[in-house]
C-alpha cells in the first residue's frame, strides 16, 4: 500500500488553487487570438467554452470525490476503463503540461525583465519548486495572495475600460469591412461562423481548464466527496464573471479587429481608455498570473507523476512521499528539473500546440470514465458527460491543424512506449 498524502486542504484552500490556476496568464493573452477566430462573437465562443468547462468540471468533481487520489483523469482512466485509457490521460497530461510550465515560465520572464527572460524562467521554476517541497498549505498561501493580487487588477482594467472615454470604430473580422461600424452586440450579422466560433471557443477552453488542479490534489483534500464539487463549481462560477466582464470590456473598448491584432490587448485597453497610467500594473499582473499558473502546474503535474509512478507507468522511485511534509519530492523534484531542461535547450513559447490537444483529450477521457459511474456513485446527469465528451472531441478537431498533428505524434510516441514497456518478453 503507498504511502499516502496529508489531507490538509480545505474548500477555500482548493478553490484558490484553482483559481490561479484558471485567472493566470492566459486571461492577459487568450482574448486576442480567440477574437481573431471568432471575431465579434467572442462572447458566443465564451459561452460555448464554459459550457464544455461546466461539463468538464461536472465529470471531474464526481470523479474526484469517488476516487479522491492523486492524478485525476489518469486514475479514473484505470479505474473506470482500462489501464490504457488511464496511461493515455496521463501521458498527455504530464507531457503536454510539462511543456506548458516551461510556457508559463518563459511568460514571467518576458514581462518583468524581456531581456533576461529565460534565467528569469529558471530562477521561478526553481523557486516554486523549492516552495512546493515545503507543503501544499504553504502552496496554498502563496496562491491565494496571487489571486486577490490578479483579480484587483482585472477589477482595475473592467472599470478603467467601461468608464473611460472611447472612441473606437468597431468593425466585422469575417467579412464585414473593418471601416464600417456595428451596434454592439452584433446580432444584425449575416450569419455566426460557426468554424471561427469553435476555433475561439477551443482557445478560450483552456483558460478554464485549471479545475483539473483540483482533482489531480483529490488526495490532499479534506472531506472530499464534500469539497471538491464544491470548490470545482466555485472556482469555474468565479472565472467566468470574470472572464465574461474582461470579453466585454475589451470588446467595448477595442472592438474585434483591434482587439484579435494586439499582442497586449489588456494594457492596450487601458491606454485606449484613457489610464495609460495603469499599463505597467497590468504588466505586473500579468507576470504574477504567470507565477499563480505555474504554481498550479507544477503541483498538477507531479501529482499526476506520482499516481504513474504508483502504477509502474513511471519509475517507481518516483511514488516517494517525504515522510515529513508529507509531499511527492522525488516527483516535485522531477518535473522541476525538467521544466528547468526545457527552458535551457528549446523555446516553447510557439511550440506547445499539442497541450491543447492533450487537454481535451484529456477531459475527453474524464467525460468517458463519468458514463460508467451508477447512481449510487454520484453520477451526473447523462446529458452532461455525453456533451463533454462530444464537445472536447469537436473542438480538438477544430483546433489548428498543426496543433492536432502535434497532438496526435505525442500520442504516438506515448502509445510506442506503452508498448514496449508491456510486450517485454518476460525471463
Amino acid at each position: 500500500m503507498p504511502e499516502e498524502l496529508a489531507r490538509r486542504l480545505g474548500t477555500t484552500d482548493a478553490v484558490v488553487v484553482g483559481l490561479s490556476a484558471m485567472i493566470g496568464a492566459g486571461v492577459f493573452a487568450a482574448f486576442a487570438p480567440a477574437a481573431g477566430a471568432a471575431g465579434a462573437w467572442l462572447p458566443l465562443a465564451l459561452a460555448l467554452a464554459a459550457v464544455v468547462a461546466y461539463c468538464n468540471a461536472t465529470s471531474s468533481a464526481r470523479l474526484a470525490a469517488r476516487h479522491p487520489e492523486s492524478g485525476g483523469t489518469y486514475v479514473y482512466g484505470r479505474r473506470r476503463l482500462t489501464p490504457l485509457w488511464g496511461y493515455l490521460a496521463g501521458w498527455g497530461f504530464t507531457v503536454g503540461k510539462t511543456a506548458s510550465c516551461a510556457a508559463m515560465a518563459l511568460t514571467f520572464g518576458a514581462y518583468v525583465a524581456p531581456g533576461a527572460a529565460r534565467p528569469l524562467a529558471i530562477g521561478a521554476v526553481a523557486a516554486l519548486t523549492l516552495l512546493n517541497l515545503f507543503g501544499v498549505q504553504r502552496s496554498a498561501g502563496v496562491a491565494r495572495a496571487i489571486v486577490v493580487f490578479v483579480l484587483a487588477v482585472l477589477l482595475a482594467v473592467v472599470v478603467a475600460g467601461l468608464t473611460g472615454d472611447t472612441e473606437v470604430t468597431l468593425g466585422w473580422s469575417f467579412g464585414r469591412p473593418a471601416s464600417e461600424p456595428f451596434l454592439y452586440p452584433p446580432f444584425t450579422a449575416d450569419g455566426v461562423d460557426a468554424w471561427g466560433v469553435l476555433q475561439g471557443a477551443g482557445l478560450l477552453f483552456f483558460a478554464f481548464a485549471g479545475y483539473a488542479r483540483i482533482a489531480t490534489l483529490g488526495e490532499e483534500v479534506r472531506d472530499p466527496a464534500r469539497t471538491i464539487p464544491r470548490a470545482v463549481g466555485i472556482a469555474l462560477g468565479v472565472t467566468l464573471v470574470v472572464y465574461a466582464l474582461v470579453a466585454a470590456t475589451a470588446l467595448h473598448v477595442l472592438g474585434p479587429v483591434l482587439l484579435a491584432r494586439s499582442p497586449a490587448p489588456l494594457a492596450d485597453l487601458v491606454r485606449e481608455a484613457g489610464a495609460g497610467w495603469l499599463a505597467p500594473v497590468v504588466g505586473a499582473g500579468a507576470a504574477v498570473a504567470a507565477l499563480g499558473a505555474l504554481l498550479a502546474l507544477l503541483l498538477g503535474v507531479s501529482r499526476t507523476m506520482l499516481a504513474m509512478a504508483r502504477e509502474r507507468d513511471l519509475p517507481a522511485a518516483l511514488a516517494l512521499v517525504d515522510p515529513v511534509r508529507q509531499v511527492p519530492r522525488r516527483a516535485e523534484l522531477a518535473v522541476g528539473g525538467a521544466v528547468i531542461v526545457l527552458l535551457l535547450v528549446a523555446d516553447l513559447r510557439g511550440a506547445i500546440g499539442f497541450s491543447s490537444f492533450g487537454v481535451l483529450v484529456y477531459y475527453a477521457i474524464a467525460n468517458a470514465c463519468a458514463l460508467t459511474l451508477g447512481r449510487d456513485e454520484g453520477a451526473p446527469p447523462k446529458p452532461v458527460p455525453i456533451a463533454g465528451l462530444g464537445l472536447c472531441l469537436v473542438l480538438a478537431a477544430t483546433l489548428p491543424l498543426s496543433s492536432v498533428l502535434a497532438g496526435l505524434a505525442v500520442f504516438a510516441i506515448g502509445l510506442l512506449l506503452w508498448a514496449l514497456r508491456h510486450h517485454r518478453p518476460r525471463r
